[in-house]
Order: C-alpha cells, then sequence, then structure tokens
C-alpha cells in the first residue's frame, strides 16, 4: 500500500500568496488584510450564487440602482458582504460601490489608508438563467490630506495598487493582478480556501475570437462596423475569427485573458459616453490585462490614462491582446480624423 498522500500538501493559497507578496514588498500589512477580507466576501458571495435559487435571493428587491439597472435581491446581499468585510479589516477609508450614490467614508475608528472602488455582483441580470457572473475590484492609496472623501476615488487606473475579479461559473475563480503580474485562483469547496491555479499569466498577443453585442450593430460608428467585418471576413484569406458573448463582463474579459482576443463595449448613438462604469468595471479589467501583456483602450487613449471626473462615469472600453486591440484604435483613429 502507498504511504502517498492523494493530497497535495504543498499548495499555495491566496491567503500564503498575499502574505508572501506582502512580505517581499516590505509592506504594512494593510493590503494583505484587505485582500483576505475580500477574499471571505467572495466566498460568502460564491456561497450564495449556489443557493440563490433555494434560499429566495433570486429576483427583484424592488428598485433601481444608480446607474438606472434593477437591483436583484442578490445584489444588495453581495454588496452588503464586500461593504462589511472591507470596514471590518481596517484598511480602507473610502468605498464606491455601484451600488451606493454616494462613496462610503469608512467611520474613523475603522479607517485604513485604502479607497476600493468595487462591483459586487457584475452581470446580475443572468441570475435567473444560471449564466457566469461575477464581482470586480480596485484598490488604490488615498493620497489627500485630511479628511478621506469622494476625491480619493477620482485618481487614474494607472495608480491602481491590487485590482481582480471573482467568477461565479463552474467553478469560482479569483483573478488577483499587482504589479508583479496576474494569478489565478480557483476555490477548492473541500477545504474552503483559493488555491494557486495559473501563475503570472500572459495573454495571446493576437488572438481569434472577438466578443461584441452586436443587437446593436445599428448604433455602433464606422470603426467597430469596418472592425467586426474584418473579423467575419478578413481579406488576407485566414479563418474568421468566433464571436463570443455573454453579457456578463467579467465572464467575457475572462475568455479574452484565457484564449486571446478581442472584447468591446464601444460607445454608440444609444450610449455615446459608453455604458461600463470607468472605476469599478473599465479601470479593474484595464489592469490586469496590462498586467498580462494586454491592451485596453477607449479608442483615443489607454482607459488606465483617464482621469475620473465622478464615481459613476461611464467609459467605452475595447480590451484584449495588444495585436487585436491595436488594430481595432488604428480603424477608430481613422475614422476620428474625417
Amino acid at each position: 500500500m502507498s504511504d502517498q498522500s492523494p493530497f497535495n500538501t504543498d499548495v499555495i493559497t491566496l491567503t500564503r500568496f498575499v502574505m508572501e507578496e506582502g512580505r517581499k514588498a516590505k509592506g504594512t500589512g494593510e493590503l494583505t488584510q484587505l485582500l483576505n477580507s475580500i477574499c471571505t466576501a467572495v466566498k460568502a458571495i460564491s456561497s450564495a450564487v449556489r443557493k440563490a435559487g433555494l434560499a429566495n435571493l433570486c429576483g427583484i428587491a424592488g428598485s433601481t440602482n444608480v446607474t438606472g439597472d434593477q437591483v436583484k435581491k442578490l445584489d444588495v446581499l453581495s454588496n452588503d458582504l464586500v461593504v462589511n468585510m472591507l470596514k471590518s479589516s481596517y484598511s480602507t477609508c473610502v468605498l464606491v460601490s455601484e451600488e451606493d450614490q454616494h462613496a462610503l467614508i469608512v467611520e474613523p475608528e475603522k479607517r485604513g489608508k485604502y479607497v476600493v472602488c468595487f462591483d459586487p455582483l457584475d452581470g446580475s441580470s443572468n441570475i435567473e438563467c444560471l449564466a457566469s457572473i461575477g464581482s470586480i475590484f480596485a484598490v488604490y492609496r488615498k493620497v489627500s490630506e485630511g479628511e478621506p472623501s469622494e476625491k480619493d476615488a477620482l485618481q487614474p487606473g494607472r495608480n491602481i495598487v491590487a485590482a481582480g475579479y471573482a467568477l461565479y461559473g463552474s467553478a469560482t475563480m479569483m483573478v488577483l493582478a499587482t504589479q508583479y503580474g496576474v494569478n489565478c485562483f480557483m476555490l477548492d469547496p473541500a477545504i474552503g480556501e483559493f488555491i494557486l491555479v495559473n501563475k503570472d499569466v500572459k495573454i495571446k498577443k493576437k488572438g481569434n475570437i472577438y466578443s461584441l453585442n452586436e443587437g446593436y450593430a445599428k448604433y455602433c460608428d464606422q470603426a467597430v462596423t469596418e472592425y467586426v467585418q474584418r473579423k467575419k471576413f478578413p481579406e488576407d484569406g485566414s479563418s474568421p475569427y468566433g464571436a463570443r458573448y455573454v453579457g456578463s463582463m467579467v465572464a467575457d474579459v475572462h475568455r479574452t485573458l484565457v484564449y486571446g482576443g478581442i472584447f468591446l463595449y464601444p460607445a454608440n448613438t444609444k450610449s455615446p459616453k459608453g455604458k461600463l462604469r470607468l472605476l469599478y468595471e473599465c479601470n479593474p479589467m484595464a489592469y490586469i490585462m496590462e498586467k498580462a501583456g494586454g491592451m485596453a483602450t477607449n479608442g483615443l487613449e489607454p482607459v488606465l490614462d483617464v482621469v475620473p471626473e465622478s464615481i459613476h462615469q461611464r467609459m467605452p472600453i475595447v480590451l484584449g491582446s495588444s495585436d487585436d486591440v491595436q488594430e481595432y484604435m488604428d480603424l477608430y483613429k481613422k475614422y476620428a480624423g474625417k
């Protein structure tokens, strides 16, 4: 009989990973506390998502959020979980959520030095049909002097310290990006921990998938129309790109990260300023893509260079493999110059 254990006793958990990274950076431990708190909230949300129907968490909560979306019961629960965990981490001072009209200023006795912008449950319109949904977050340092305020969240994405997302799909995956790169962790329900499964992830330089809601084709500008036409009918005789679109940003961006290609949510005549929110959707995803070797643009400039004017500001975004995004940017600039 073999004396080898069927279990890997040297697994790297997310908790261990952020502690080791913090030690290497000679930090104070505050960011480690913050990330571990987000990790705990994600585990709780994952559990709630798995039993949403049984726990009567499906359906409308009876209100709309500040960006005009209907609020689901699971949205409310997820927001409360993230807010409470971040406040109790003693590492945050300002919290910006998609679900709250104004930034939340943490009580003085619980304050730390970080600002967190987050979408507690992205793609919640997919809850009823059991399609993949997720959570997104970005962490910044407070840069102003004195009392924290909403203005502390109005920083360009270049200032991000850490960003990530959780994907609640066939498994629960946590993708974390820091200055050192992008790493993927999968939740092992047997031990209740996120395990490192993909280290230092890099996106392909060029893919063969495009992701876009083509139901809005009649509202799109010439650059998007021509770009999609090129993907469907390549003039060089190469194979056409495949089309994939879930309608949950986390699911679509994660597939783009893993397989390469391009994700587009551009501005159009129906949404001239774009639809996705800069602080807690575009910036975190743009940061992750750039750290993985990809690109993210609004057409005119990198998303991470945009200085926000308001906490719920919308932004067009195109991200993914560098060659694919560069091709789109060249087309956008060609038409913008006309």
